[in-house]
């Protein structure tokens, strides 16, 4: 039983934040980076660095998902900050988006900034 509840509470977690993450694709996003570096590899970088808990305290949650649209997708509880990661013909783009332009959405793009 309380397996099912874990489970329960984790999609509907994930289906809040996927909406989030929607809307919020379609605003640009706060910062474009790009790397040289495979996405795979920044992926699971970025969401190492993000889960550094000396940095980020009880916020140091960071999940990856497949991308929307390929690639993948690195996300904090509730989408506050998240990082689309996809490949093109130049390396490795990143889409970095933050519900708050404050002093939390700083420090993750920093973390974001040392996977290039």
């Amino acid at each position: 039983m309380r397996i099912l509840m874990v489970a329960l509470a984790a999609t509907v977690l994930a289906g809040c934040a996927g909406s989030v993450m929607d809307d919020s694709r379609t605003k640009a996003p706060y910062k474009v980076l790009t790397s040289d570096k495979p996405e795979k590899v920044v992926a699971q970088c970025v969401q190492f660095g993000w889960q550094d808990e000396a940095v980020f305290g009880v916020d140091a949650g960071a999940y990856l998902q497949p991308g929307k649209k390929g690639g993948s997708t690195v996300y904090t509880r509730s989408a506050e900050s998240f990082v689309d990661v996809t490949s093109d013909a130049s390396g490795t783009v990143l889409n970095y988006y933050a519900q708050k332009d404050d002093f939390v959405a700083k420090r993750r793009l920093a973390a974001l900034a040392t996977c290039l």
